[in-house]
Order: C-alpha cells, then sequence, then structure tokens
C-alpha cells in the first residue's frame, strides 16, 4: 500500500483501534498503581542519561503490550516506542513516509513513579510525516483524547464529547497577557549558559513579569504550568485549558499524538524559533524531529 494511500474508512478502522488500545494500555498503569497501593512497596526505576530521565518496568511492560497489538493486526506498519528506541541508543529521526505508529507507553514517569496524576499513555499514528490519527488516555483522570484527520478531536471517545469548545473564544487581546503558558523544565539540567534550562528560566520569567518588564518582554500571563508531561500539555492546548505551549528537546513520540489532536481541534504547531520578519513571514510548518515547538490552542 502506498504511503499516502488510505481512504476515510481505513482510518476510522484505525482510529477505532488506536482508542481501544488506548484504554487497555492506560489500565494497565492502573493495574500498576493498585499494586503499588496494595502493599507492592516503591516503583522502582532505573536511570537513563539522568536522574530525570528514568524508565520502570512498566514503561517496558506497557509499550510491549501496545507493540504487540498493533504487530498483529498491522503487520505491515513502522512501530517507534520510547523505550525501544532508548535501548538502541539511536540519536537520528527514524520516521519517514511509511505507515508508523509512534508510541510513549508512559509520558510523565516521573510523576508516576511519585503518584501525580498526570501521566499517560500516548499513540500517534503517522503517514508521511503527518500524525493522522493521536489518542492520549490519562487514567487518573479518565480522560482520553483522542482524533483522527477530517473527523474531528473528542474527549473521551466512547461517549463522543467535542473536545473544542464552541464557538472557539479568541485569544485574549495583547496575547500572551491573560493567557496560560505551558512548558516543562525538561531532561536537560546543565547550569551552563545558554543552555536548554538558562533559556527556559528567562521564557518562565519573561512570560510572568508583569508588561513592559524585562526590556519590554514582561508577557504578564495568567499562570505558567509545568505538568511533568509535554503530551499532556498538547492535549490540554487542544482543548483549550492551555493557550500557549511551547518546548525544546521533545521527542517524536512525545508529540506525535498531541499534534494530531491539536491540528484537527483547529489549533496551531509551528517552530518555536521566531521568523525573521515576524510582521509578514508566513507561519512555518513543524515537522515532526524538529525538536523545538510551539502551540497555540
Amino acid at each position: 500500500m502506498a504511503a499516502t494511500q488510505f481512504s476515510q474508512e481505513e482510518l476510522d478502522e484505525i482510529y477505532t483501534f488506536a482508542v481501544d488500545l488506548g484504554w487497555k494500555a492506560g489500565q494497565l498503569l492502573l493495574d500498576s498503581i493498585d499494586r503499588r497501593i496494595d502493599g507492592a512497596g516503591e516503583q522502582s526505576y532505573e536511570e537513563k542519561d539522568n536522574a530525570v530521565d528514568i524508565v520502570t518496568q512498566t514503561d517496558e511492560d506497557v509499550e510491549t503490550f501496545i507493540k504487540t497489538a498493533i504487530r498483529a493486526k498491522y503487520p505491515r506498519h513502522n512501530f517507534h516506542g520510547e523505550e525501544t528506541y532508548a535501548k538502541g541508543q539511536s540519536r537520528e529521526y527514524l520516521i519517514d513516509e511509511q505507515p508508523t505508529w509512534c508510541i510513549d507507553p508512559l509520558d510523565g514517569t516521573v510523576n508516576f513513579t511519585h503518584l501525580f496524576p498526570m501521566f499517560c499513555v500516548s499513540i500517534g499514528f503517522i503517514v508521511n510525516h503527518r500524525p493522522l490519527i493521536g489518542v492520549i488516555y490519562a487514567p487518573f483522570q479518565d480522560q482520553l483524547f483522542s482524533s483522527c484527520a477530517n473527523r474531528g478531536a473528542w474527549l473521551n471517545g466512547k461517549r463522543r464529547l467535542p473536545l473544542i469548545r464552541n464557538p472557539i473564544p479568541p485569544m485574549p487581546a495583547g496575547a500572551p497577557s491573560k493567557c496560560i503558558f505551558s512548558c516543562e523544565w525538561g531532561k536537560d539540567r546543565r547550569d551552563i549558559p545558554d543552555g536548554n534550562m538558562a533559556r527556559k528560566i528567562e521564557s518562565f520569567a519573561n512570560m510572568a513579569a508583569e508588561l513592559g518588564a524585562r526590556g519590554g518582554k514582561g508577557g504578564m500571563v495568567h499562570g505558567v504550568r509545568s505538568l511533568g508531561s509535554a503530551t499532556l500539555d498538547l492535549a490540554y492546548t487542544a482543548m483549550g485549558s492551555f493557550d500557549i505551549w511551547w518546548e525544546g528537546g521533545c521527542w517524536e513520540w512525545d508529540v506525535a499524538a498531541g499534534i494530531a489532536i491539536l491540528l484537527e481541534a483547529g489549533g496551531l504547531v509551528t517552530t518555536a524559533n521566531p521568523p525573521a520578519n515576524p510582521e509578514t513571514d508566513p507561519i512555518e510548518d513543524v515537522r515532526l524531529g524538529s525538536r523545538l515547538y510551539l502551540a497555540i490552542r
């Protein structure tokens, strides 16, 4: 099958499968939580690149479950999961034009180990570098965000509640003032000038400061949020709970499902690098693998 040749009926079938898979994978996360609550002890984990980049056995078990289900249903589709990728120690962009499933079995692993409820399963289906289907399930809140190309974006798909508000309220006049701004601390915690952490601290301060402060950069946002899950940040931006999200350092599995949902909900995703002339230059389409993203509801 050619990479770009999927009928709407075929996409609908894949979407239904992905939603069911998201519910089941989320239940596995809850089962793991239940075992800990019932006295199985603290959640053990291993560090990957540093102390905030961690993996649990649950991450790997849920990824295996998802991969096995996809391989059985769609053996000709490609598969990329965070834990499989991490074990390969590759840093290459692996997605091509072929139908590809891009999975994070547990986004928010640090939250999960601390029993902070902001964690989720993320399932994205991509064709020709474009995310066409997205499923994000946060089981602690029982919130399942989903979308299929040309079918809209939904909250808790079994009940078919529209994800977006109707009508969609406009961004506040003078945005980012009066907006909720979302950005994560990220895993790169090196305390170096112009490093990833230094840039984020600068952005946090700029967004929070009063209008006109910090050399005119003060945004006076209503709030700055860091949920510990870039995937959920995108889901809440799609829902309109967050107005603006930006992130540097994300991998494809962090954003594939969220971008699919946000775009289908009518949002915008582009690069976080400003254009040469913001007044006249067109908004740049962002591709998976750019690792630097800006999203607006």
